[in-house]
């Protein structure tokens, strides 16, 4: 646990901002308006919580300038204090150090170059002409396959699995139970059996990404999948072969994308949302949750197909109505038509 505390003025000069009140006020912790005490710094992002910046009990806050005047704490006044929060959480609270080296149980390949001051933990597994650059910590379990490269200052918790001849980039987080490069799902039938097809292509990762625990990116059936820069994945998501996703995207758990799906740059897609194969996403796109793409998205913006939950008996009911619907679309028109006519003829 880190025991560290920064006065405010000390936190500004890192990360921008201006102080408000008393700039030796220190802090050691972030923590919510509700629940901050001595020594924690909480934010207000939401103008729904202005009630507990009232009440709060924290050693001081950030805040934007709307919101500056509306307590007497010392405070940091910020642009975007989300984003502040994150940055001074982080500066708070730094990733455990791993001393460099190579744990005696690992099994290194021929060929395979480690960096001096990798770690290398228990259990590890790197293939032949693997290589593992500057600073980068292999944790317990992990397995890398031959001809892979990991690159600087990378993070993989226990029990990773990259297979043979990835590419990943720079400061890249993998979370537990993470596989990169399995074989895609290419199959096809012949003769009343399914023959698998090789899945030759690699995943490319690129710097800055982080992916959560036991998600899943399969490696191209010919072409690369490729992850690109700053993309964030939560847990559990499937990106099947082929897919590429650009850059800054931000993507939730439990997401399936179907293979040879391109999704663009800065787009967010909703826990549980399910994307076909061979569609493609603009940037800046929006999916909600359990929202499922069936056709290319061409524009930003928002959109969701998310049919609204009821009891289950009215459930039943309208779901009796949904299956008549191209039976009652008939019936419609065929009305008008013969209230046109029927005006027609009035006249």
């Amino acid at each position: 646990m880190n025991n560290s505390s920064f006065r405010l003025s000390e936190i500004v000069a890192r990360l921008g901002g201006k102080v408000l009140g008393d700039p030796e006020t220190e802090v050691f912790q972030v923590a919510t308006l509700e629940k901050a005490g001595q020594g924690q710094i909480a934010f207000l992002a939401n103008a729904k919580y202005r009630k507990q910046l009232e009440a709060s009990r924290a050693a001081a806050v950030i805040v934007a300038e709307t919101d500056a005047e509306l307590t007497e704490l010392p405070r940091i006044v910020a642009v975007n204090p989300y984003s502040y929060f994150a940055k001074l959480s982080a500066l708070l609270n730094p990733l455990p150090a791993m001393p460099p080296g190579i744990h005696p149980t690992a099994v290194i390949g021929d060929g395979a170059v480690i960096a001096p001051d990798a770690h290398i933990g228990a259990n590890v597994s790197i293939g032949a002409a693997a290589r593992i650059d500057a600073g980068t910590v292999v944790m317990v379990g992990c397995v890398i396959g031959e001809r892979t490269i990991v690159g600087a200052h990378g993070r993989l918790y226990p029990n990773v699995t990259i297979y043979h001849d990835c590419v990943i980039g720079r400061h890249v987080i993998m979370h537990s139970g993470v596989v990169i490069g399995a074989d895609g799902f290419g199959i096809a039938m012949d003769e009343g059996c399914w023959l698998k097809i090789p899945q030759i292509g690699r995943v490319i990762i690129g710097d800055h990404v982080e992916i959560g625990a036991n998600t899943t990116i399969d490696r191209g059936a010919l072409d690369d999948t490729v992850i690109e820069e700053g993309v964030k994945l939560d847990n559990q998501i499937q990106v099947a072969h082929n897919v590429r996703i650009g850059a800054h995207t931000a993507i939730a758990g439990c997401v399936g994308i179907a293979g040879s799906a391109t999704i663009g740059k800065y787009c967010r897609i909703g826990g549980s949302a399910g994307i076909l194969g061979h569609l493609q996403i603009a940037d800046n796109v929006e999916i909600a949750s359990f929202t499922l793409i069936g056709k290319s998205i061409t524009e930003p913006g928002s959109y969701a197909g998310i049919y609204p939950f009821s009891r289950n008996d009215e459930w039943r009911n309208n779901a009796v109505h949904l299956r008549h619907l191209g039976e009652l679309v008939k019936r419609v028109k065929a009305l008008e038509q013969e209230m046109k006519s029927s005006k027609g003829e009035k006249a």
